[in-house]
């Protein structure tokens, strides 16, 4: 974590630090920094390939609140992609700051306002296609279950079994104890969902590579249904130990109850963890790789051989990355699930 955490700042350090040079035709070389953070951020399209000068993409629709119209106003990404850059007075701000990326609206008066947008995006697109293949997945292997229960598994049943004896046997029972049963089903949902989300955003062809779990917003609500979870499931003993722990000195309670408010905040501070942890493993595998494919334009800025020289060094580099994030794609959605079934066990275990 610690290495992957240098590499992160090493390279986004030297693709800032470093300016773009420009061609003979005065065209601006590739800017390594913002194609790192424009292929880890969310966008009103799904940008596919780019021939030549002409990006191929997928428009989405975008929706918002005219504070001007004083209605809501419906147009698919790509009317905004014209010689003005902008459709009925809608724009996507390019300036450096909070609304970079975002679509503005500029009034009657010159004011230009950030207006209520519920657009449907790349990541809300990655989400319905995620969980469409997860029903797919699920509801077939099911059936096949059922047609067949004393046959062998074969197929998607082989590769899907070990992982939900796993998650079940050495996770949620594990973990929670004997009430585990009715937490299963979170847990295994959890589970696949994070996995095969940070998989797809490994793939950089549609329907996969979008940065999902790469999303704070994502690891959030994830992280919120675990608080949601543990704090409805939480038994009587649970909350007594938050609240008035029989295990805690009398003085650190009254007159100054400084137990009672550490246990509250650590309730928010735990799914706090769960959404940075998430968040910030995989964006930094994104980070790192495409920092490796940036090497290649950035000496290739500097002079073109030794841009040729770097290129097969960084592409080695890239492929051990990759082979290493199959691997964090794995741990990052078992250690989610872990934690949120260790959350669980707390709520429901039973006082002494």
């Amino acid at each position: 974590m610690k290495f992957k955490l240098v590499l992160i700042i090493a390279f986004v350090l030297l693709a800032f630090s470093l300016k773009s040079q420009e061609h003979e035709e005065e065209e601006e070389k590739l800017n390594v920094g913002n194609f790192i953070i424009e292929h880890i951020s969310d966008s009103y399209d799904w940008h596919i390939t780019q021939i030549g000068k002409k990006h191929i993409s997928i428009p989405l629709p975008v929706i918002l609140y005219s504070k001007q119209k004083h209605g809501i106003v419906v147009f698919m990404s790509n009317k905004l992609h014209n010689e003005h850059h902008s459709y009925l007075n809608f724009h996507i701000n390019h300036d450096e700051g909070m609304y970079k990326g975002k679509i503005m609206e500029t009034l009657s008066d010159g004011t230009v306002i950030r207006p209520f947008d519920i657009s449907f995006t790349k990541n809300a697109l990655a989400v319905i296609i995620s969980c469409v293949i997860l029903l797919w997945v699920f509801t077939s292997t099911a059936k096949r279950y059922n047609k067949n229960p004393d046959k062998p598994p074969k197929g998607l049943q082989s590769l899907l079994e070990p992982l939900i004896i796993f998650i079940r046997d050495d996770v949620a029972k594990i973990s929670i104890g004997k009430k585990y049963e009715k937490f299963v089903p979170y847990l295994l949902t959890v589970f696949f969902f994070i996995f095969l989300n940070n998989l797809l955003g490994l793939i950089p062809i549609f329907p996969a590579g979008a940065n999902l779990t790469g999303n704070v917003t994502i690891t959030m609500i994830l992280a919120l249904f675990t608080l949601a979870t543990t704090t409805f499931a939480g038994n009587k003993h649970y909350w007594k130990h938050v609240f008035w722990s029989p295990v805690v000195p009398w003085w650190l309670k009254v007159p100054i109850p400084l137990m009672p408010i550490i246990e509250i905040l650590g309730l928010f501070i735990k799914p706090f963890v769960l959404m940075v942890r998430l968040f910030a493993n995989i964006i930094g595998g994104h980070v790192v790789m495409l920092a490796f494919f940036g090497l290649i334009f950035i000496f290739g800025a500097i002079n073109a051989v030794v841009g040729y020289l770097v290129s097969p060094l960084a592409i080695i580099f890239t492929i051990f990355d990759t082979l290493l994030e199959l691997l964090i794609a794995f741990i990052q959605a078992y250690v989610f699930t872990l934690l949120s079934a260790i959350y669980f066990g707390f709520a429901v275990e039973e006082g002494h």
